[in-house]
């Protein structure tokens, strides 16, 4: 059975929603959301439905030409309930005081959104039952 997922995506101009290029914190979410419809594929063969969020922290500031790599995990399931655990870590950073186009991996990622919350995915769209 599937227990986890990762998404990595570069945040661009188009994300940042604050002056100094600040990305919104809702972003994540919405990647915490795409990892959650992943996992519900893989697990139940269904999008399912995104319940509700139980727990979110915002932990650091994303800025436009970060990389965000976001992972969840299934951490219990019920009939049609599944409680994920959420991640999201800046891997990769720009430097635009070296370069227009300069950037370093991060030698240790720095966690920006931690969330925990449950999504639902109907017994009738379940096509994955063992």
């Amino acid at each position: 059975m599937v227990k986890s997922a990762m998404i990595r995506v570069r945040m661009s101009s188009h994300d940042a929603h604050y002056g100094g290029n600040l990305v919104d914190g809702a972003k994540m979410l919405q990647l915490f959301g795409d990892v959650a419809t992943e996992l519900l594929i893989l697990r139940d063969g269904d999008e399912g439905l995104f319940k509700a969020y139980d727990n979110v922290e915002f932990l650091a500031p994303v800025y436009a030409g970060d990389y965000i790599e976001a992972t969840g995990e299934i951490v219990s399931e019920g009939n049609t309930s599944r409680k994920m655990n959420f991640v999201a870590k800046k891997v990769i950073v720009p430097r635009a005081d070296i370069s227009p186009s300069a950037a370093d991996i991060l030698a240790e990622p720095i966690i920006v959104c931690k969330a925990s919350g449950t999504c639902v995915t109907p017994k009738q769209c379940q096509r994955n039952n063992k």
